[in-house]
């Protein structure tokens, strides 16, 4: 069985052919808040860096990520923290 991560990985990496993707479990700085559940695999922080944010507004792009990985969130996904570039964005920075 693959873990969440693993999944949220493999979804973004198919919809969006990053340069680079990462995906964090942060679940457990979120104990005891709204969605959070004790076996964990609800909180992730996103970074995705992929030429197919180009001329999308952060709205957009949170949407695009939201939909690739909407099966998750069926499945007790609560939340995302996203950081989502262009390859020049993320190289301005």
């Amino acid at each position: 069985m693959t873990s969440r991560a693993d999944r949220i990985r493999t979804a973004l990496e198919t919809a969006f052919a990053p340069a680079r993707v990462t995906v964090a479990d942060d679940s457990h700085r979120h104990a005891g808040h709204a969605g959070a559940r004790p076996e964990g695999e609800t909180h992730y922080t996103v970074a995705v860096i992929s030429p197919t944010f180009a001329g999308q507004s952060r709205v957009a792009r949170s949407r695009a990520v939201h939909a690739a990985v909407a099966a998750e969130f069926g499945t007790g996904l609560h939340a995302l923290s996203l950081q989502l570039a262009t390859p020049e964005e993320a190289s301005a920075r």
